[in-house]
């Protein structure tokens, strides 16, 4: 059945081109649609993720929050509070500010200033995220970082030892990240006193805390136990308060709707195009169809037949679709668009394939079967 199906694969090169075309271009937009979302929410909880999540389990905020790109502020008192609730080994201050930037050039954007102290730099950036410097280099006198994939969007360069203006006070490029990136704006990494320094944050209060938990508890414990213990304020899992901020940004900005609807659109087209294609290809063959019919095959096998065709195609326009996708990835990587699929995105993509691609075939399959065998014998 294999080489019957290549076969009729082959005798119609132009509508089987057309069928793999219009597979490609579905697949290609849908996972291009799919990692541009990917990286947008990559942003959006962009502050905990380049975090130390390995070592603030817990991050600790303000009751009304539920945007971690959207801290109030908090008592510093309770920093040391917290560390008496049972299941807490230590906890450590955060402080997210925003700051405005003046570059040698006279430009001026704005920043989030994220502090934390020494040695640990519970907020980040975490290691991965490092590209030139250290972690340790931020202790240095006016220290702060910078974000490789901002020159662009600065015009300016970020390299390693470049002075720069924060709020009017001289600071210096220490730490160069890449990929520590936020939804609201750049990150300048800096230790938790020049955070304060040089935006002006009052010396008695903190964005978060963040907390570590002892070995041998439950971080979902310690939560509980910590928003039993404080009035005002609630803790949250750190995976949690990030998947929170990505749900929270995802349906006020309507990001989600219009990606959705694009993705349905490329699944509704591609399955009428591709559909339409090969319901045209088997009326030019119906005769041969009709012939197989007549010498013994059943409309299960002629099915059958049509199925392993648009299985084919599925194959195909998937393998061309997801190399494209690859390359689109490389190409646009070096902009600052990082874009990555998992496995499960892989998978879901071919399953979106075979779909259209096997399921546009039923369009075909039930002309097939209205077919009479006697009537390639007739005229």
């Amino acid at each position: 059945m294999i080489q019957t199906a290549i076969k009729f694969i082959r005798y119609d090169k132009s509508k089987s081109i057309g069928v793999v075309i219009g597979i490609v271009i579905s697949i290609f937009l849908i996972g291009q649609q799919i990692g541009i979302l990917g990286f947008l929410t990559g942003l959006m909880g962009g502050l905990i993720e380049n975090s130390r999540k390995d070592v603030g389990q817990i991050w600790v905020i303000d009751n009304i929050t539920q945007n971690a790109n959207e801290l109030g502020q908090l008592d510093e008192r309770l920093v040391r509070e917290i560390r008496s609730i049972e299941g807490v080994e230590n906890t450590y201050a955060i402080i997210a500010s925003n700051g405005l930037v003046k570059f040698k050039n006279g430009k001026t954007a704005s920043v989030l200033l994220v502090g934390s102290e020494a040695p640990v730099f519970v907020a980040g950036p975490n290691e991965s995220k490092i590209h030139k410097g250290s972690i340790d280099d931020l202790l240095m006198d006016g220290a702060v970082s910078a974000e490789l994939f901002d020159e662009k969007i600065f015009d300016n360069s970020l390299e390693i030892g470049n002075r720069v203006e924060i709020n009017g006070k001289e600071a210096f490029i220490r730490m160069q990240t890449k990929n520590a990136r936020g939804f609201a704006g750049a990150f300048f990494y800096t230790t938790l006193s020049k955070a304060r320094f040089y935006s002006n944050f009052a010396q008695n209060k903190v964005s978060a805390i963040a907390v570590k938990v002892k070995p041998g508890y439950e971080v979902a414990t310690v939560v509980r136990n910590i928003n039993a213990a404080i009035y005002g304020v609630k803790a949250w899992d750190a995976n949690e308060l990030q998947q929170s901020t990505i749900s929270f940004i995802t349906i006020s900005s309507n990001i989600g709707t219009s990606v959705g609807s694009l993705v349905v659109f490329a699944i509704i087209s591609g399955f009428f195009i591709i559909g339409l294609t090969l319901y045209s290809s088997a009326l030019d063959r119906i005769k041969d169809y009709g012939t197989l019919k007549a010498i013994g095959a059943t409309n299960s096998y002629v099915r059958n037949l049509i199925l392993l065709q648009s299985f084919i195609f599925a194959l195909l326009g998937f393998a061309l679709a997801l190399s494209l996708l690859l390359a689109f990835k490389k190409g646009v990587e070096n902009a600052g668009l990082v874009i990555s699929y998992s496995a499960i995105e892989i998978s879901a993509l071919f399953i979106i394939t075979v779909f259209i691609s096997v399921g546009g075939s039923f369009f075909a399959i039930k002309k097939i079967n209205s077919v009479e065998p006697a009537s390639v014998f007739r005229g």
